[in-house]
């Protein structure tokens, strides 16, 4: 191992052994790189973070109103969540995470992230399975208040509604089980999604039977890598069939 790249740790987990890495590229300067990865496949880099922080960017600026409750699906190295502790409407935030392993490194402060998520009162993690979660509003999300509603859900798990961290979550992309969701959300709330990919129509159609009105965000950023710009896209999708 050199002083360029060190393994901070690897644990075993239901979907395949995950670890965090830290790496120093020399042309990109004197910084710390984390990564992400499950078995072989990279799922997140510190070098791109643009659209995890326009998944809450965008999908807050929808919501209106103060003392905000809102969930974030997927705690990755923390860019989402800590995009939204910035906004001051936020009364309580409850990042939802299915590996004990990530919530740990941040509540240990393995990565970066980690002190801003602990120091802030509005912030808690909830151990569990975000679609499980979702697809049960008589439990909910927040397991100190079964079918509590809330005005935002930001979701950053799989890679795009076609691409799936794991191929069971291919059953929460259905009209019932978005609308089960929704369900969990207040008159006007907002559900907001990461994809890695440009905003596809079929699935554009697929929220539209479900939410009142969807907007889809392209979020382009650059790619020292590939030396150009990348694009990953943002829905933004407003529920007017809550109750």
């Amino acid at each position: 191992m050199s002083q360029m790249f060190e393994v901070i740790d690897s644990q075993s987990s239901a979907l395949g052994e995950i670890s965090l890495r830290r790496r120093r590229i020399p042309v990109f300067g004197d910084r710390d790189i984390y990564e992400v990865k499950l078995g072989d496949e990279f799922l997140m880099s510190s070098m791109f973070v643009d659209a995890e922080e326009a998944l809450s960017t965008l999908g807050l600026a929808a919501v209106k109103g103060d003392q905000l409750d809102v969930v974030v699906g997927g705690l990755g190295l923390g860019y989402t969540a800590v995009a939204a502790l910035e906004d001051e409407r936020i009364s309580e935030l409850l990042v939802v995470d299915a590996l004990d392993t990530v919530i740990n490194w941040h509540k240990d402060e393995m990565v970066p992230l980690g002190k801003i998520l602990n120091a802030d009162s509005r912030n808690r993690y909830v151990l569990g399975s975000f679609f499980d979660l979702a697809t049960a509003p008589a439990l909910g999300f927040d397991p100190q208040a079964p079918a509590k509603k809330f005005d935002a859900i930001l979701l950053d798990i799989d890679h795009s509604p076609t691409e799936f961290l794991n191929p069971a979550n291919a059953s929460f992309y259905t009209t019932d089980n978005l609308s089960l969701m929704a369900e969990q959300l207040k008159p006007e709330g907002v559900f907001a999604m990461w994809s890695q990919n440009l905003p596809e129509q079929n699935f554009v159609a697929l929220l539209e039977s479900v939410f009142t009105r969807v907007e889809s965000h392209v979020v382009s950023f650059y790619n020292p890598f590939q030396n150009c710009e990348s694009t990953n896209s943002v829905y933004v999708c407003i529920n007017g069939k809550g109750s």
